[in-house]
C-alpha cells in the first residue's frame, strides 16, 4: 500500500452551509479512516523554519504558501493507488463542505 499526504482546505462558512447529515457522515467517514490506520489532524498555526547552509536557524510565524481557503487539516492515509486515495478523501469534511483536499503521493526519502 502506498502512503499519501492529504491537505484539507476549508472555512467555517463553507462548513456551516453544508447540511448537518452530510457533515455527520463526513465525520463518520474520517472516524472509519482513523480506525483503518490513517493519521488525521486539525491544522494549528504554522511557523516557517530556515537554516541556510546550516549557519543558523530562524523561525517566523505564519505560513509560506497562501490559498483562497485556510488550511484546515492534514492526514497520512494508505491506499492502493492515487485513484483510491482520491476516492477516500472525496468523502471527508473538507471535500464535502465546500473546501478542497490535496492528495500528495508520499515517497520515502533515500
Amino acid at each position: 500500500m502506498a502512503k499519501f499526504v492529504t491537505i484539507g482546505y476549508g472555512d467555517q462558512d463553507g462548513y456551516d452551509r453544508t447540511g448537518k447529515a452530510v457533515r455527520d457522515e463526513a465525520h463518520a467517514h474520517d472516524a472509519r479512516l482513523r480506525e483503518g490506520g490513517a493519521v488525521l489532524g486539525i491544522a494549528g498555526p504554522p511557523v516557517r523554519v530556515r537554516n541556510p547552509e546550516g549557519a543558523g536557524t530562524t523561525v517566523e510565524e505564519g505560513s509560506f504558501l497562501s490559498s483562497d481557503l485556510p488550511v484546515a487539516g492534514f492526514g497520512i492515509i494508505e491506499a492502493a493507488s492515487l485513484e483510491e486515495a482520491v476516492r477516500l478523501v472525496s468523502r471527508t469534511p473538507c471535500a464535502v463542505a465546500h473546501g478542497v483536499v490535496e492528495v500528495w503521493p508520499l515517497r520515502e526519502a533515500p
